[in-house]
């Protein structure tokens, strides 16, 4: 293996520590109520992932040209609220066309690089905690239901939609962990 081709591997590495995303398609009882589980539990294993670091390991980058743990923990929040207002809109509308964000943008925001990390832990516990009352409410239609995401031109279901969000919970989860453990913050 060439060093050129290894650095490739390791920032795709350090980049998707768990994979780059394989939304599902479609789904099965036993599928959602993992799913279920992983998007309640998401508040708790980044608390834990973030637990004990001061202010200078929250605006450390997760990776050379990354966010920082800082913009990651605002990012989920922003990124979830927006998923949760997209269940919502799907299933009181007839396929809504979803309204895209500019993510990167948002993470440069004096909230999203600045802040305490607090209010978004905060958010994303509340959130996450609607969220799964709503989902473990749907019925097996309401799951088949769609929005349209103009950026890609698809139709996506909510339960592809939410298979998504647990890879997204994890694979930012993840990073932050795996920077924990390159830079030995025990």
């Amino acid at each position: 293996m060439t060093e050129s081709t290894h650095d490739e591997n390791e920032r795709e590495r350090l980049r998707y520590p768990i994979g780059r995303p394989a939304d599902a398609a479609e789904s099965n009882p036993q599928q959602r109520e993992e799913w279920i589980e992983h998007i309640r539990r998401l508040p708790d294993r980044l608390e834990e992932a973030i637990e004990g670091l001061n202010e200078e390991q929250l605006d450390t980058p997760y990776r050379d040209g990354g966010w920082t743990v800082r913009q990651v923990v605002h990012h989920l929040a922003d990124s979830h609220m927006n998923a949760y207002i997209r269940l919502k809109l799907a299933l009181t509308e007839e396929e809504p066309t979803i309204k895209p964000y500019a993510e990167g943008d948002w993470a440069k925001q004096p909230d999203a690089s600045g802040m305490s990390v607090g209010a978004s832990l905060l958010i994303l516990r509340g959130l996450h905690a609607r969220w799964t009352f709503l989902l473990e409410s749907l019925t097996a239609e309401q799951w088949e239901r769609m929005f349209y995401h103009p950026e890609s031109g698809e139709r996506i279901r909510l339960d592809t939609q939410t298979s998504h969000y647990v890879w997204h919970g994890r694979h930012h989860t993840a990073q932050i962990s795996m920077l924990r453990e390159r830079s030995g913050w025990t």
